[in-house]
């Protein structure tokens, strides 16, 4: 149902620094520069930065994940361990590094098969829920199919156009914690059979029209099902 990860939006306090670390040290390009947004392109994903004057804000304390080539990991740990207490993890034969931006944000740069150079994506979003199984049954009605629940029952794992991790409160691998209010736009090419799958679940209809959807989930998580 849901065909692309079109954005991910996340806070920023001040646009400025957020702009020097995405910008300089991650090399993401500026597609859109504004007083209070900044939209970067992370391969066929943007990442869209706004300071709190309005309503998506974006995500606070978000997990998420970009894509960079396997070839590429050895240079980007050298380079970011220069400035970055970075930590790792390994996920069978991929590994991933751990790295908080300006506003707290804990961003994972993981070896995925893509072409590069450099960022080519963003592969995971994590998003705190209050109850496990209510926001499970949510997106698995969008689509998206469950294919790890953890041993303790803090997270879910499912993949759809993303990894898509749902978290109890608690911090994960480098003290990471789920997204707060996320802002997450969805391709599809028809937004109100997206809207008709969850619409007795939303807390919100924010915007409705021909071209695109904007709802909130049952844990005020922004979503947008657009036509590409």
């Amino acid at each position: 149902m849901l065909a692309g990860l079109s954005w991910l939006a996340l806070e920023a306090k001040y646009l400025e620094p957020a702009a020097e670390f995405y910008e300089e040290r991650l090399g993401l390009t500026v597609r859109e520069r504004g007083d209070d947004e900044l939209v970067f392109a992370a391969g066929d994903t943007d990442l869209v930065l706004r300071r709190p004057v309005g309503f998506p804000r974006g995500g606070l304390h978000t997990h998420y994940a970009f894509s960079i080539p396997e070839a590429e990991y050895d240079d980007w740990w050298a380079r970011l361990a220069e400035d970055y207490d970075l930590e790792e993890a390994q996920f069978g034969p991929a590994r991933s590094l751990y790295l908080y931006d300006p506003d707290g944000n804990c961003v994972e740069l993981g070896q995925q098969n893509v072409a590069g150079p450099g960022i080519d994506g963003i592969f995971e979003v994590v998003l705190e829920v209050e109850d496990l199984d209510r926001a499970q049954s949510f997106y698995e009605d969008l689509g998206f199919e469950t294919v790890d629940e953890g041993d303790d029952r803090k997270r879910v794992r499912l993949h759809g156009p993303m990894a898509l991790e749902l978290w109890e409160p608690h911090l994960g691998i480098a003290d990471a914690r789920g997204g707060v209010h996320v802002d997450l736009g969805f391709e599809t090419d028809a937004p109100a059979a997206a809207l008709e799958a969850v619409a007795d679940r939303v807390r919100a209809v924010d915007r409705e029209t021909d071209d695109e959807v904007v709802v909130r989930d049952p844990d005020g998580h922004f979503l947008t099902f657009t036509s590409p």
